[in-house]
């Protein structure tokens, strides 16, 4: 059979009745997919449309064969606004007092990967979808549409249609009541445990997209329903002709005669030895069997001399490759190990001469189907297997392993036998490695996550096994999917032109961040089998290969972002899972999502519990994501700010706008937590981030922010709330025993401040109480920030009693409390000055003015000697940075955006881009300058 011959099923969707699709009807389902098929193929003969960013890299023919409009196209998505209008007008109409409101979703979540749905089909990176339904349960209603711009492999599309399964629900821990209300265990004032509604069962609509081709199939195969009984009677017959075809690739001779079948062979890298010239297979020489491990020094087989892998030049085998007309020269590999079944007895042997025989037929075999044989792209991964002679996809199977699924593709009927092709294709290439684990020679192995890696030992899988075991598996992964409630898209989410503006009730993201992982590479061994190439030009990545460092990742999230927030509805939220351990790519993450309108409310963990090889084995990675609640200001808010910015009442709308969307209460073992969002500090960086990026100068100082801060709002254990939140943690607050501090760790003037100031808030103290502690603390101090005594931070930012006078309030209450016999004194009593002289304690805000006013004083005058500075400044003060930033940006003049820029360009350039505050004044600099980076 053709692959055109899409969806040519002798199957229940040719029978089937009349079908519903976007107001029309039509005679059965192939008869609705024939209909959209020309009108999608008339958009692809439009120039126009073609142009829509990350539009991929294949013909109109390999496009309409893979999708299945107007659900899931390989291309944009030209159908999505009228799903989208046609989901809302479904919707119940609400009534007129209704109010959308929710807090971050602030619980830590934890959710395993070894659900057989999140199993089935391998991806770079994923969320497991039971841990994306909390996120779903918790911001949005039966019938809101959900968005995900990086869908991978449409996890996002399978927890929101999940929401409306009773028994995956429940499975959360949530109870479902019969009216369909959905409730979660809290803990009330009085300690007892209870339980709340918080949402309602139904499946909630979807939006998916992803530039990847091979992602957004995937995303449509888990999305979409299928006749499970007439798939496998297909499949099973594919399989058959297969069997028929290929099966004596994969015989073997038992050693009493009898056939059996190969489960495995290994195969082993061949090494020349330096001393002898002769050849040194790997398997016999570097391993140690009984141990399970590779030695580090091992003898040559030949002369005995001691050899280690890195001293070792490669064997080579040189050939001509008919497919690319060439000849070729390869890194030598052997067969060392054959794992194979007589009847159900595993056996394992040496390869003996009959194997020899039938690879060697093998070789002579000319195979007659397509197949994939397009020159590894350009790029880290995809061309790291160039100088063992890796060059080309076909390269990266063995013969029998490329025929047999090159047969497969020939016979798949439909673009949905395709996933039986990506699931397979992936994990019987070369890169499948050979291991030792749990005691076993063979358990575990696998493609090393996030490479293209070929190891020394390779375990070629019999792929017509693995095709059997993928189709047994498929039948695990059906879940109740249903037609119009998800639809799919092939492009880049940095401009969604089908999607109207403030239309999305909720979105989840999983952004690529950084150079995590190059994912367009990784797709290529797929994509290559689809006929569709990702288009990587809007790829959001850092990558040497593409020309793209972390300013074009910045850019390229920042273009992101502004699309979701063009599309998502005032007031609704966004989370975004972040794994990345630079801070630079934190804080670009941070930059993009301030320039594009979001505001941050809460960061939480989200535990895999299955670290990928990286966060497993380097000591820097990261072994928990991290999820960013963030929020688009409702539209009440953004109107009125344009009349009050330039006065304190734009100000006070901001931080009582904010203060609504953070948590109220947030909890970690069972204990409450601090809300840094609710830090003064933070409250005033956030408002300043608003400012800038709004265009406005900034109204208020620091100190006249906490000022009024404190007069405006409620305090509780250092947090700013609204008074009804007030109330609400005042009753959690009594559940528990105790408040958990964040940890604070020094390493600048910043962090050096904020340490003194918890300190010293709870216990006014010496300079020789201080002293050994903070030296102590100091270890980790940044090598470009200005080294500074104890002495000047102290001066700077906090007040000594001298002794004279009264004991001041912050003093007096903490030596009331730990000496009783001081209780109950005046504070001008002559024991208890004694007491309090030369103690440092933290300023009351309204008596701070002054010292914050030196301290700016002195910040200033040493940027201005950072401005006349001519060379590259590698170690400065990082605070006079800030501050001089700040303070040329509030100028808002042609030359004040000059010296920002001049002085950035002087510091080093990862100082800038793990800054979030340089990095915010740098960029507004560029950005109204007109001006470039240099």
């Amino acid at each position: 059979m053709s692959d055109n011959m899409l969806f040519d099923l002798d199957s229940e969707e040719k029978k089937s009745g009349p079908v519903k699709c976007l107001g029309r009807e039509f005679e059965n389902d192939e008869a609705r997919r024939a209909h959209f098929i020309e009108e999608l193929r008339k958009k692809l003969q439009d120039p126009e449309f073609r142009k829509i960013e990350g539009f991929p890299n294949g013909s109109d023919e390999d496009i309409l064969n893979l999708s299945d409009p107007p659900y899931y196209t390989a291309c944009p998505n030209p159908w999505i606004g009228h799903f989208i209008a046609e989901w809302e007008a479904l919707k119940p109409k609400k009534p007129d007092n209704y109010s959308y409101h929710r807090e971050p979703f602030a619980a830590d979540v934890s959710e395993g990967k070894y659900d057989p749905i999140y199993k089935y089909h391998p991806y770079p990176t994923k969320v497991p979808h039971k841990a994306i339904m909390r996120y779903i349960l918790h911001y949005t209603k039966p019938g809101d549409i959900v968005f995900d711009g990086f869908c991978g492999t449409g996890m996002t599309g399978v927890a929101a249609q999940m929401c409306g399964d009773r028994d995956a629900v429940i499975s959360l821990g949530y109870q479902v009541k019969q009216d369909g209300s959905i409730l979660r265990e809290e803990i009330d004032e009085t300690g007892i445990k209870t339980w709340v509604p918080f949402s309602q069962i139904g499946i909630r609509r979807v939006v998916l997209n992803d530039l990847s081709p091979a992602g957004t199939f995937v995303t449509y195969n888990y999305n979409t329903p299928i006749n499970i009984s007439s798939f496998e009677k297909t499949a099973n017959r594919i399989l058959k002709e297969i069997e028929n075809e290929c099966s004596w690739m994969y015989t073997t001779k038992h050693s009493d005669g009898r056939l059996g079948t190969i489960n495995y062979t290994v195969w082993s890298d061949v090494f020349v030895c330096q001393e002898c010239s002769g050849e040194v297979v790997f398997w016999n020489a570097a391993v140690d069997k009984e141990a399970g491990k590779v030695r580090d020094e091992f003898s040559c087989p030949h002369c005995s001399s001691s050899l280690t892998k890195r001293s070792l030049d490669r064997a080579w085998i040189t050939f001509f490759d008919p497919i690319i007309n060439q000849t070729q020269k390869q890194a030598k590999q052997v067969p060392v190990l054959i794992n194979y079944s007589v009847g159900s007895s595993r056996h394992e042997k040496v390869p003996d001469q009959y194997d020899i025989d039938t690879l060697k037929k093998l070789e002579d075999l000319k195979v007659p189907y397509w197949f994939p044989s397009e020159r590894m792209i350009f790029g880290k991964e995809t061309r790291r297997n160039d100088p063992a002679g890796l060059t080309h996809i076909h390269h990266f199977y063995s013969k029998r392993n490329l025929y047999a699924l090159a047969k497969l593709k020939s016979l798949s009927p439909s673009a949905k036998f395709n996933l039986l092709i990506t699931k397979v294709s992936f994990q019987i290439t070369k890169l499948y490695r050979f291991t030792y684990q749990s005691g076993v020679w063979g358990a575990g192995g696998g493609p090393l996550s996030g490479t293209l890696y070929v190891p020394s030992l390779v375990k070629e899988l019999n792929i017509i096994k693995q095709i059997k075991d993928a189709l047994k598996q498929r039948r695990g992964i059906s879940h109740p999917a249903t037609y119009g409630s998800f639809v799919g898209s092939t492009q880049s989410s940095s401009w969604l032109p089908s999607i109207p503006d403030n239309s999305l009730s909720y979105i989840f993201i999983d952004p690529p961040f950084g150079a995590n992982l190059y994912y367009s590479e990784l797709a290529f061994l797929w994509e290559t089998w689809l006929r569709i190439l990702t288009n990587n030009k809007e790829e959001a990545i850092e990558n040497d290969a593409q020309g793209k460092g972390l300013d074009d990742y910045r850019l390229l999230m920042q273009k992101c972002f502004s699309e979701a927030y063009r599309a998502l509805k005032p007031g609704r939220w966004m989370t975004i899972e972040f794994s990345n351990t630079k801070a630079s790519v934190w804080n670009s993450i941070q930059t993009a999502l301030l320039e594009a309108g979001f505001l941050v409310a809460n960061v939480s963990a989200l535990d895999k519990k299955k670290g990928s090889f990286k966060a497993v084995t380097t000591p820097t990675a990261v072994k928990q994501d991290l999820v960013i609640s963030a929020y688009k200001p409702n539209g009440g808010f953004e109107e009125r700010f344009s009349s009050e910015a330039n006065t304190e009442d734009g100000v006070w709308d901001f931080v009582r706008t904010h203060l609504k969307y953070l948590p109220v209460i947030k909890k970690q073992a069972g204990e409450l937590i601090i809300i840094p969002e609710r830090d003064p500090r933070i409250l005033f960086d956030q408002m300043v981030a608003y400012y800038v990026r709004k265009g406005y100068p900034v109204p208020i100082s620091s100190q006249e922010f906490q000022l009024g801060l404190r007069q405006r709002f409620a305090e509780r254990d250092g947090m700013f709330f609204l008074p009804e939140q007030a109330a609400e943690y005042d009753k959690k607050r009594l559940t528990v025993e105790r408040l958990v501090q964040r940890s604070l760790f020094v390493f600048d003037e910043s962090s050096a401040i904020e340490w003194l100031r918890s300190l010293l808030r709870e216990k006014p103290q010496t300079f020789q109480d201080l002293h050994p502690q903070f030296l102590k603390e100091i270890g980790g101090w940044s090598k470009n920030e200005k080294a500074l005594e104890l002495s000047t931070l102290l001066e700077q930012n906090f007040l000594r009693f001298d002794g004279r006078g009264e004991v001041p309030s912050q003093i007096h209450s903490y030596l009331s409390t730990n000496w009783p016999e001081l209780r109950n004194r005046p504070k001008d009593d002559p024991a208890l000055v004694m007491k309090a002289r030369d103690r440092w304690y933290v300023p009351d805000p309204n008596k701070a003015g002054d010292l914050e006013k030196l301290r700016e004083k002195a910040l200033l005058k040493e940027f201005e000697e950072y401005k006349q500075v001519k060379k590259k400044l590698k170690v400065f003060r990082l605070e006079a940075v800030r501050a001089g930033f700040k303070s040329l940006w509030q100028l808002r003049t042609p030359e004040a955006y000059k010296a920002i820029i001049e002085v950035a360009e002087k510091i080093p350039s990862n100082v800038l881009e793990e800054d979030p505050k340089l990095l915010m004044w740098y960029d507004q600099a560029i950005t109204r300058s007109g001006g470039e980076i240099s």
